[in-house]
């Protein structure tokens, strides 16, 4: 396997990841989280969206320049 093959794989892997934590904060935010105050879910919930997104965009365009030739 090449190193772009290896690349592109864990790539994946890493969108795969994002994604399930994104559903998981979707569903935890929906089902509501016991003990926690008002207005920290919700919050809690955004960052960890905004975190996921900010990582899938530095690896693209961590990986974008690998293809431009």
């Amino acid at each position: 396997m090449g190193m772009k093959d290896q690349f592109q794989d864990k790539s994946e892997q890493w969108k795969q990841q994002a994604k399930q934590k994104a559903e998981q904060a979707k569903e935890q935010g929906q089902r509501g989280r016991p003990g926690q105050g008002q207005g920290q879910g919700p919050d809690r919930d955004r960052m960890r969206d905004e975190e996921s997104e900010r990582l899938r965009r530095e690896e693209q365009e961590r990986l974008d320049p690998d293809y431009e030739m």
